[in-house]
């Protein structure tokens, strides 16, 4: 019998390799995609730091956590696929540098940044199942074709290599964008020339009509021929796209006011991609104080004012004119006052070119406000904190500096919300030190799967089930018997909105998951009416309807000990506690259940980061980032949408 042994390990053994391969094929989709209880820390893809390259580690990071420039590049990338290659083949050269070489027109066009910046972004905000790290030296290889030249790998600046980063992500959107519109405006030509636009049917039908109700076709030939041949070319602001810009794009306006003449000039517009503050030289200070700082009013003494300029050259004019004689030097002298005065009243910065003026350094000094506000509000806001002090050598500023998870910005009746996202923290001198950044772990819906084992919906922010996020919907019943749920008032009936395949995403992330719809009779019998609007109990059919109702108390009682139940053996739900309250008619709002005692611990959403320090990655909290004032160097704030501002 030394065969039985044998075979029985030989099973066993093959027992365990069955259940070690079920282990390794299953369990990482539910450690990735499901909620353990296990104590296993999820990570993120780190970067290798072969040569001080944690300047360029740490950037990358925090724009791998931004989810609005995700999507732009995404988005950007997916034009230049889709379109003809010529499109962007021809050079376009921009108004403003009209001196720029070929070579890099033709890289901006092509978007040479923003596929390199995409791929790496990709790769970081990969799911890895064990501890993964890769290189930036692809990008920095495409940064070097780019430009053509070498990135230094000494110690470096993160603000300037975010800086370059930026500015040539935003210059490749503009160069794509006017490749594009000369393209349109090129095929605009073409097909006023050729005749070769698109049929327009409603045109061809009017011109038969008319055919049919003249009979000679000689009336407004060249009118309708036009219509029918195509719509005409409209002009180019007209017909330009509305494209999404690139997202940390911002504009600011500054304006001069002289507080002598009271005369302002006009705002001038300029764009930023990282907004610089300077940090003030004390022990501690705030955000909203650098952002003050920023936008305050500036006073400036010795001005040279255009207005005081003029009025100062008709008064020495005007006193010429009272001393002379000579009738040829006053008809000079008035024609020349009169066009300073009309230059005066219309347009001071635009000097009648014919009347010679005094010096500058002869016009009056006077003393003018500057002042400077945000009017283009960017959907990614890049601060940069300057800690840089420059005396006889230069020294970092290591004041305290407060900053917000929550930045309002603009005035009261154009208020935006920003909402960190991420940054970067700087420790060591001005001279050497090493840099980290700190991302959100946000996965943004639709696309995040926090519980894979349960139903919930695709917009639904929480991963607990809830009837809105599994709507029902009633059977259809051929015959004319009414159905049992159809025609019961007293069954719970879900909310019609949740099951609506027309409603917008924005209406989808404000529903909540613990959120029940409001239930009454009025409503259950107004959605049963809806449902069935032809059913109509008579009496001889009372016995019946007693009977279904028997039937559907039953089953709601069934249901809602299985619903307890299972709220029960859920992790994390409080035992012994009352029954949720449903909202009443009255007010609209959810009552919380009040707890024996039992105090709900409800974890934050969002409230947990990655701390990234090149390969090195630990999770960290909300408290935790916003207590690095003395290190904090670049902020990342994004704006938040309507609906999740709302929620």
């Amino acid at each position: 019998m030394p065969e039985k042994p044998l075979t029985v390990a030989t099973y066993a053994a093959g027992a365990s390799l069955a259940a070690i391969t079920l282990f390794y094929v299953f369990a990482p989709n539910y450690f990735l995609d499901g909620e353990s209880n296990s104590a296993r820390k999820k990570g993120v893809v780190g970067l290798s730091n072969p040569a001080n390259d944690c300047f360029i580690n740490s950037v990358l990071q925090a724009l791998a956590g931004l989810t609005d420039l995700r999507i732009y590049l995404i988005r950007e990338n997916h034009r230049r696929t889709i379109d003809e290659p010529w499109v962007y083949q021809e050079i376009v050269q921009d108004p403003a540098y009209k001196n720029t070489p070929e070579w890099k027109t033709q890289g901006l066009q092509a978007g040479l940044v923003t596929k390199g910046l995409k791929d790496i972004l990709d790769a970081l905000n990969e799911r890895p199942i064990y501890r993964k790290t890769i290189s930036a030296g692809s990008f920095i290889r495409v940064l070097e074709t780019a430009f053509k030249q070498r990135i230094s790998r000494q110690q470096q600046d993160a603000q300037e290599f975010l800086q370059v980063v930026a500015e040539r992500l935003c210059d490749e959107y503009h160069a794509g964008r006017r490749a594009r519109q000369a393209a349109r405006n090129k095929g605009d030509i073409g097909a006023s020339e050729n005749k070769a636009a698109l049929i327009d049917g409603d045109a061809v039908e009017e011109r038969l009509a008319e055919l049919a109700v003249n009979g000679d076709g000689r009336a407004d030939t060249a009118e309708s021929s036009s219509k029918v041949h195509g719509v005409e070319a409209e002009p180019l602001a007209t017909r330009n796209e509305d494209e999404d810009g690139f997202p940390m794009e911002g504009k600011y306006e500054s304006q001069i006011e002289c507080q002598k003449c009271g005369f302002k000039t006009k705002p001038t517009e300029s764009t930023f991609c990282t907004l610089t503050l300077n940090v003030p030289q004390s022990s501690s200070t705030s955000l909203n104080t650098c952002l003050d700082g920023f936008f305050k009013t500036e006073y400036v003494d010795d001005y040279k004012c255009e207005k005081c300029r003029l009025v100062h050259a008709r008064d020495l004019l005007e006193g010429q004119l009272s001393r002379s004689n000579s009738e040829s030097f006053i008809s000079r002298t008035r024609e020349a006052i009169q066009k300073l005065q009309h230059a005066i009243d219309t347009d001071p910065e635009h000097p009648p070119p014919d009347v010679e003026l005094p010096p500058m350094r002869d016009a009056p000094a006077c003393k003018i406000a500057k002042h400077t506000r945000l009017t283009g509000f960017p959907k990614i806001m890049a601060i940069h904190l300057s800690r840089s002090i420059y005396n006889s050598i230069s020294q970092k500023n290591s004041a305290k500096v407060t900053f917000p998870e929550k930045l309002l910005m603009g005035s009261l009746l154009n208020r935006k919300r920003y909402k960190l996202l991420g940054t970067v923290t700087h420790k060591g001198s001005h001279h050497s030190g090493h840099y980290e950044s700190f991302r959100r772990q946000n996965v943004s819906l639709p696309f995040s799967t926090p519980n894979a084992f349960q139903a919930s919906g695709v917009f639904v922010k929480s991963a607990t089930p809830s009837p809105a996020s599994t709507p029902r919907v009633a059977a259809m019943h051929k015959s004319g018997e009414p159905s049992p749920v159809a025609s019961t008032p007293d069954l719970v009936s879900s909310s019609s909105g949740a099951s609506s395949p027309n409603q917008s995403v924005d209406a989808f992330t404000r529903l909540s998951a613990d959120s029940i719809p409001p239930a009454s009779t009025t409503s259950h019998s107004q959605a049963s009416s809806r449902r069935s609007p032809t059913f109509s109990f008579t009496r001889d059919r009372e016995s019946d309807t007693i009977s279904l109702k028997s039937v559907a108390a039953s089953a709601r009682s069934t249901m809602s000990k299985m619903t307890q139940s299972a709220r029960n053996s859920r992790p994390g739900s409080p035992r012994g506690g009352k029954t949720p309250v449903p909202p009443s008619p009255a007010n609209g709002k959810t009552v919380a259940p009040k707890m024996n005692g039992v105090k709900s611990k409800r974890r934050k959403q969002n409230d947990r980061w990655w701390r990234i320090s090149d390969e090195k990655i630990k999770e960290a909290k909300t408290s935790e980032v916003l207590g690095m004032q003395r290190e904090v160097y670049l902020l990342f704030y994004e704006l938040e949408r309507e609906s999740s501002a709302e929620s």
